[in-house]
């Protein structure tokens, strides 16, 4: 009677282990996937500082990540130095072109406020543009700034004083801009693992 028992529990016992060890797997995959892991703070202001125009990976990887995803196209991000005071001088910034004029360009920048916006899973607000290390953006004659939640404010480029005078560019109507942390910038926060190579 032992000897049929062990038989027949045995291989019940083995299967048992089997599916402990591939749930175990799972759990730790899913707890240290990046929509999982601790989300980043919003960011506060982090001005340009130095001169270190060159592209930085984490701005590269963002900026070709939302041309695939959205469309509209790649429209740089080194600047000279210099010329006042911009993140693009740090690598750290770019220029999404979009036209605010055109009703698809205008879709395809409320489309992608709405998914970096969006709460996730745990009720966390702005989770992925927090995860992106999104420290501000620029679109339309409105700015969001991590440091005031993201919430749209009237934008005036410091180079004009009237709107009405002020160039497409300047109020960023041929443009979305995007400013990173430098950690952002560095491809260092959490949206980044496993989107950038080493």
């Amino acid at each position: 009677m032992l000897s049929l028992l062990r038989r027949l529990l045995l291989p019940l016992l083995a299967t048992v282990l089997l599916l402990t060890a591939l749930l175990t797997t799972l759990l730790t995959t899913l707890a240290t996937s990046p929509a999982s892991a601790a989300i980043e703070d919003y960011a506060s202001y982090q001005p340009q500082t130095r001169c270190s125009p060159a592209a930085k990976p984490g701005t590269v990887a963002l900026g070709r990540w939302l041309v695939k995803k959205y469309g509209g196209s790649y429209g740089g991000v080194s600047r000279s130095c210099g010329s006042g005071t911009s993140e693009h001088a740090e690598g750290r910034a770019f220029d999404w072109t979009l036209d605010a004029r055109r009703k698809a360009d205008r879709r395809t920048a409320r489309a992608f406020l709405r998914d970096v916006r969006a709460t996730d899973g745990k009720g966390r607000e702005d989770a992925k543009a927090r995860r992106m290390g999104i420290m501000y953006l620029i679109w339309d004659d409105r700015m969001y700034a991590a440091w005031n939640g993201f919430e749209p404010e009237p934008y005036l480029s410091s180079s004009c004083r009237k709107r009405a005078k002020c160039s497409v560019t300047l109020r960023h109507r041929d443009h979305l801009h995007v400013s990173l942390t430098r950690k952002g910038g560095r491809g260092a926060t959490s949206w980044y693992a496993g989107r950038l190579a080493g």
